[in-house]
């Protein structure tokens, strides 16, 4: 249940209204073409067109490389600082179903948390990005957080630091990313076709941040009753 939950906060994350707006900024990117520049994908005949979406590949495995990287890292950091206080398992629990409520009532705008709210863009200018750029282009995006990625990812964070094990923790943040990483490789091999799909989600933004964040705050009420029964057994 842990798994499948972390795996939906990357989907969440993915879609959330501070990312999915910004994707096909970041696929131009990622394809050599300047952010500003008309047509929405790389213009040209025949082999230079398959060249570039290649290219868009490529790049785009490289950044999700990138970000998870950082992630896994930052699950093994939490997970360590959790394993130290394993013995107080079930007080973990509430705390990390308190934080994700937190964080829940935060993204519909019930309340409102400064750090969360604090959004970090950069505007990387990357003409003929290749592999190793994209890579560093992920990690970047990976520390860059905004309030979206930071909702979702200190989420998972909050789990990964009740995990038993560091590897646990580890692998609960892979998962993570695996949700953030597989609809936007997806999303790079069928860009041309899916742009009235963005379009669609940027309208209806405020709804999917609503029911984001009702979903976030049901998983720490459970996460927090699981804790509590623990507690209490």
């Amino acid at each position: 249940m842990t798994y499948v939950l972390t795996f939906a906060e990357g989907i969440l994350t993915f879609i959330s209204p501070c990312i999915l707006p910004m994707l096909p900024v970041y696929l131009l990117y990622l394809a050599g073409t300047p952010a500003g520049q008309d047509g929405g994908t790389p213009s040209g005949a025949g082999t230079e067109t398959r060249r570039s979406r290649n290219r868009l590949m490529i790049n785009s495995l490289g950044f999700v490389t990138g970000f998870t990287l950082v992630f896994v890292a930052m699950g093994a950091a939490a997970a360590m600082m959790g394993s130290l206080l394993q013995r107080n398992r079930p007080v973990l629990l509430m705390i990390s179903g308190a934080f994700m409520i937190l964080f829940g009532l935060n993204f519909t705008g019930v309340i409102r948390i400064g750090f969360l709210d604090r959004e970090k863009r950069f505007s990387p200018k990357l003409d003929n990005l290749r592999f190793p750029g994209s890579v560093l282009f992920g990690i970047a995006f990976g520390f860059g957080w905004s309030p979206c990625l930071g909702t979702f990812l200190g989420s998972a964070l909050a789990l990964a630091g009740s995990s038993e094990t560091v590897a646990e923790g580890m692998l609960m943040l892979l998962v993570y990313s695996a949700g953030l990483a597989i609809p936007f490789v997806v999303s790079a091999a069928i860009f041309e076709n899916v742009k009235s799909l963005l379009g669609w989600f940027s309208r209806n933004s405020r709804t999917i941040r609503v029911v984001s964040g009702i979903l976030l705050i049901a998983a720490g009420v459970w996460f927090f009753r699981n804790g509590l029964v623990l507690a209490l057994a």
